[in-house]
């Protein structure tokens, strides 16, 4: 695929770009809570005007149901857009339309337009090839070049991803092709002893990461609300834990296969439980195969936090996507910092999935720098590294 590098030689001064950014942050009200893919896509916006550029940026925000919906708008998105680029940033108050045609026709050398959320117009998502070809059609009258830096939505067959990604000469920005090096190391020649932790809520969201990975790693680490399933495919009670009983069976045959492979498969070996799930609820440790009927794992236990940091202590590459316990509980976030700091600590080449995991880096007060690389999509990455073409970076490489 050609690469914003490439773009910027071939000369961007008074040529009109539309970007795709991934400004999917989280709001409170009109607050924004975590700016951190702002400041992701920004170095992208940055060269192209810094270059003389005319850059229209379009995102999505949340899941609007293909029309307007005040609570998803962008605007909290342009002025913080603008502050992190020490620019000022135009914004249209519609997708494609009068609002978007007029401020797009204004645009100088230089200046940035952020559109409205894409998904308030039914043919970014939409199904019919037709109906997203023509909202396609659409955007990409706002650009002479595309570039693509929304590395969270590259898993989305969505028009501003895939469609209008055809219809001009396209380009991938400096977060792409970052994050396309970073995952194909992953997949590729890993530097071993190479370790991936595994977290969050369910077994069923990293099924094919596990089957794809097993072939690679020498330790894999399992921890958060997928445990409780690998503990009870031990033959294990866990209590009121998270389960996913469909997924026993699987996760049996997990643990044959990484004992046939020579494959470490570490779960907790104890665990901070509560009664109830709350931030109140008191904690209780106890050892990972004696989890009361009455009560419920939260987070890993003290000894679980110090095996699964040492081993990534020891590691050359390390992979982490998914929190050790519900982080958001002070009190069940311990886990989730231990495996962190063990990462920010180790000298290996170490690599957050995005999503809930960086997240948890933000919220326990991690240093970001302290890592090798933090990637910006969640669903995207464990795409990547479970062996799928995901349909965004398809279209940039045709």
């Amino acid at each position: 695929m050609k690469t914003l590098d490439e773009l910027l030689s071939e000369g961007v001064s008074g040529r009109r770009v539309l970007l795709r950014a991934d400004l999917n942050v989280p709001l409170d009200g009109s607050t924004i809570t975590d700016d951190g893919r702002i400041r992701a896509v920004a170095p992208t916006i940055q060269a192209l005007v810094e270059n003389g550029a005319r850059v229209t940026v379009c995102s999505h925000l949340g899941r609007p149901k293909g029309e307007p919906d005040p609570q998803y708008s962008l605007a909290p998105v342009a002025q913080r857009l603008g502050e992190v680029l020490d620019r000022a940033v135009a914004f249209a108050t519609d997708t494609v339309g009068d609002d978007a045609d007029e401020k797009n026709a204004a645009l100088a050398d230089g200046e940035v337009l952020l559109l409205e959320n894409l998904r308030f117009n039914a043919g970014e998502t939409s199904k019919d090839d037709q109906v997203r070809a023509e909202f396609a059609g659409e955007l990409a009258a706002y650009g002479d070049v595309y570039v693509d830096d929304a590395f969270g939505a590259v898993h989305r067959k969505h028009a501003s991803v895939y469609d209008a990604a055809k219809l001009l000469p396209r380009y991938a920005g400096f977060l792409i092709a970052k994050e396309v090096e970073v995952l194909s190391k992953l997949t590729g020649d890993a530097e071993k002893p190479y370790v991936v932790v595994l977290g969050g809520a369910k077994v069923s969201d990293k099924l094919a990461v596990i089957e794809n990975l097993l072939q690679k790693v020498d330790t894999l680490i399992i921890g958060g609300g997928m445990a409780y399933t690998f503990l009870k495919a031990q033959g294990h009670e866990v209590g009121n834990s998270l389960l996913e009983a469909d997924q026993v069976a699987t996760c049996e045959r997990y643990l044959a296969e990484a004992e046939k492979l020579g494959v470490d498969l570490l779960l907790p070996v104890d665990i901070a439980t509560a009664a109830e799930f709350s931030a109140d609820a008191e904690a209780q440790v106890t050892a990972a195969d004696a989890i009361p009927g009455d009560r419920m794992g939260l987070d890993i236990g003290p000894a679980s936090a110090e095996l699964f940091a040492e081993r990534v202590r020891a590691a050359s590459t390390v992979f982490w996507n998914g929190p050790m316990g519900v982080f958001e509980f002070p009190a069940y976030a311990k886990g989730t910092k231990a495996v962190a700091q063990a990462l920010v600590d180790s000298s290996a080449y170490t690599v957050v999935g995005g999503g809930d995991s960086a997240a948890a880096v933000r919220t326990l007060g991690l240093p970001e720098d302290g890592f090798s690389h933090i990637s910006t999509g969640g669903g995207a990455s464990l795409e990547y590294l479970e062996g799928k073409t995901l349909p965004g970076l398809e279209a940039l490489e045709n």
